[in-house]
């Protein structure tokens, strides 16, 4: 790929605004279209916040089979916080990692979401043993140290709208976050802080839409940071070209869906939730599974919700780096690599990438009519596996230098 002379992009971070996100426009091309066109993005407000969640050695918790536990403390840190958003009326934008999660926050409601992730923080550490990291980094000292952050709106398909987040910033603020001396936060008595309300683990792995196919995570990063856009379209483009369009590579499909009862997982979604786990919630944890699943079988709308749901589903995260959970088949994914490896060779882009048989997913739904959305991940930990390999060539690169 050739990249053209691409000139230095000046961001002007605009005026506070609590409805700044909810007021930006929404794009209603392909992903690919939008990064064709830098003018459609606009700098985050200096005077918002980006907080930042993970949990503390993720791979290594990964290998002693807490990838669910993780999966729920990365969902749970961002519905906490799309409760109290709710309650003001208050938009933002928000991303899925696999074992956390980021956040672009007004700053008035900034320090109600700490307050409510610092006691689902200790949740996390008390019952799961997970030590889950909770801070901020204000988007004015982001600005202060050169980096960039600009966001837009694009509509995946009729129902589900997407932030794109281009420049360095969100990766600057993790790097910073992860540099200083952790330590949980003291401990919270106001427990009500914490609404976790809507959140739903009930789906069981869901496998690909066809028997022979494979499910991957993919997390890439472009090395030069002013280069993203051109980069980005290149790699979509290459993804497309192999998996087909964004509807046709999802890995969740109808067919695949399947309710799981399971008591060790009505647990831990009581105790994420509640910060407790009594036979009380244990009884209403199974009514709901049941109701819900003579909802799916005997309601009418109950088929429009699945269908609502796949088209629902948190498989495409652009952040200021490419964060994908795609289908297909063996010689769809070897072809892929082929091209990457040429990207990476070309000194375009560094990347991860992980296989899975399955992926797992977990829910927030307000409404199962329009308001609902589902956070996948490879199942093991796929997202956490294929950002490893990609940590270990950007160590590489660095001790090189």
């Amino acid at each position: 790929m050739e990249l053209s002379n691409n000139q230095e992009r000046v961001y002007m971070p605009q005026h506070s605004s609590e409805k700044f996100y909810a007021e930006l426009p929404v794009f209603s091309g392909r992903v690919i279209d939008l990064l064709e066109d830098e003018t459609r993005f606009k700098a985050i407000p200096e005077d918002w916040n980006v907080v930042i969640t993970d949990i503390k050695q993720s791979t290594e918790a990964i290998q002693k089979g807490m990838h669910q536990a993780i999966n729920l403390a990365a969902t749970a840190s961002i519905i906490s916080a799309l409760n109290i958003a709710k309650e003001h009326n208050i938009s933002f934008p928000f991303f899925f990692g696999g074992d956390g999660a980021t956040l672009i926050l007004p700053s008035s409601i900034t320090e109600e979401v700490i307050d409510a992730l610092s006691i689902h923080q200790r949740n996390v550490n008390q019952f799961f043993g997970l030590d889950l990291r909770v801070d901020k980094v204000a988007v004015s000292e982001i600005y202060e140290r050169g980096k960039t952050i600009s966001i837009a709106k694009s509509k995946l398909n009729r129902r589900y709208v997407i932030p794109v987040v281009l420049g360095e910033g969100l990766d600057f603020a993790d790097k910073l976050i992860k540099e200083r001396t952790f330590t949980l936060r003291d401990k919270l008595e106001e427990s009500d802080k914490l609404n976790l309300s809507g959140m739903e683990c009930r789906w069981d792995s869901v496998k690909p839409p066809e028997a022979q196919h494979e499910v991957v995570c993919i997390v890439a990063n472009a090395v030069d940071p002013k280069k993203q856009s051109l980069v980005y379209k290149e790699v979509l483009e290459t993804i497309e070209r192999i998996y087909g369009s964004f509807n046709n590579r999802r890995p969740i499909s109808v067919k695949g869906l399947k309710l799981l009862a399971s008591l060790p997982r009505f647990k831990a979604e009581n105790q994420i939730k509640f910060g407790a786990s009594s036979l009380w919630k244990m009884i209403k944890s199974v009514f709901d599974y049941i109701i819900g699943k003579m909802y799916l079988i005997f309601k009418e709308d109950g088929r429009s919700y699945l269908e609502s749901l796949v088209e629902h589903t948190d498989t495409l995260v652009v952040d200021g780096r490419i964060n994908t959970v795609i289908t297909g088949t063996e010689e769809n994914r070897i072809a892929l690599e082929n091209d990457l490896n040429r990207l990476e060779t070309e000194g375009l882009i560094q990347y991860g990438l992980a296989v899975c048989k399955e992926s797992i997913m977990s829910c927030y739904v307000q409404d199962r009519k329009s308001n609902h959305i589902h956070f996948v991940d490879g199942s093991e930990g796929g997202y956490t596996r294929a950002a490893s390999v990609l940590k270990k060539k950007l160590r590489a690169k660095v001790e090189l230098e």
